[in-house]
């Protein structure tokens, strides 16, 4: 079974919050001020997150889940 997470270019990332203001599971911080972090155990791979980035850094993955 393959679940879909958020993945953020940390080293592309300018800490801008606008992925942590959409996310419905509040999944996504500002780590120490400087990227976003994704907690995969909340993410549900949505997509709004990926939407809204202005730099275009986020991805949606999928990965599989063992059982």
């Amino acid at each position: 079974m393959a679940k879909r997470l958020a993945e953020i270019t940390k080293e592309l990332c300018v800490a801008c919050g606008s992925c942590v203001k959409v996310c419905p599971r509040n999944a996504i911080s500002i780590h120490q001020g400087k990227y976003a972090q994704v907690d995969e155990s909340k993410c549900i791979g949505c997509s709004l997150c990926a939407k809204e980035c202005p730099a275009s850094i986020i991805t949606i993955k999928k990965v599989e889940v063992v059982a």
